[in-house]
């Protein structure tokens, strides 16, 4: 069995500037996406690489705040009432998927309308295949910070990892959720919408398969994570937050890919 290696979330202090590594983390999911968007702007009639650099900055920041604002809603509100200047140490964690996919929603309505003058499915089919990188770093994130860990699993389980739990004040084997997340929701996710993105699909198709693929596979890992302990299980004695926001995604998903192949 691994044992968690307590890595230091700051990767440089240089006096009171201190670079932490969740920050490094999403520049290097921006800058996957500029590198594989440019590369894919080539054989793309609506793109090109300078839009690819101009949509960056809009679904960055779509993501940071509609993540964190998502968070801050749906996660731990009553918190950030009683604490109001925590919503802006965005180094120690607390983002949303859910709330940073609303936030690229937005950009991507925005850049389509005013920007291009296209549809909006011209946009989230090309930003689609490049949203997992953002995810696989981000997720790598969270196992630095030491973050969103799984249940406490089986002392003989090949998948878990010695952590500390300061709530049992001792070292238990957990899953490292993260981990698995960066593999289905980051690798696994973006090589399936680019091999699905190289066949002749009608327009939204790609989108709904994202929608579809990354419900399912939050939907299957909120299995083995720990919900927060601000919320628990709601229902059932295993239903999360997770899965809930996740359930529609898989629902609407499925809706928009028989719309694209019925047009």
């Amino acid at each position: 069995m691994w044992t968690y290696p307590s890595i230091d979330p700051i990767a440089l202090a240089l006096g009171p500037l201190q670079i932490h590594w969740y920050g490094l983390m999403y520049l290097a999911g921006f800058l996957c996406f500029w590198l594989y968007g440019s590369y894919q702007a080539k054989n793309n009639q609506y793109w090109n690489k300078d839009l690819v650099g101009d949509f960056l900055f809009y679904g960055a920041l779509g993501v940071i705040l509609g993540g964190r604002i998502g968070y801050i809603l749906f996660y731990d509100l009553p918190h950030y009432i009683d604490h109001p200047l925590d919503m802006f140490k965005l180094w120690m964690g607390g983002m949303s998927f859910h709330g940073g996919l609303m936030g690229v929603i937005l950009a991507m309505l925005w850049f389509a309308r005013h920007k291009m003058k296209v549809p909006l499915f011209a946009v989230s089919d090309f930003v689609a295949p490049m949203v997992p990188f953002g995810l696989f770093f981000g997720r790598i994130g969270n196992f630095i910070n030491g973050e969103l860990w799984g249940k406490v699993a089986d002392a003989h389980s090949f998948f878990a990892m010695k952590v500390f739990d300061p709530a049992l004040n001792q070292v238990v084997p957990k899953y490292p959720t993260q981990l698995l997340e960066a593999f289905l929701e980051g690798l696994m996710l973006f090589i399936l919408l680019a091999l699905y993105q190289k066949g002749n699909r009608p327009m939204g198709a790609v989108s709904g398969m994202f929608l579809v693929l990354y419900g399912m596979f939050r939907f299957f890992v909120e299995f083995f994570r720990m919900p927060d302990p601000q919320l628990g299980y709601l229902m059932w004695g295993w239903l999360t937050m997770g899965q809930i926001l996740s359930f529609p995604m898989i629902l609407i998903g499925l809706g928009l890919m028989a719309w694209a192949y019925r047009k």
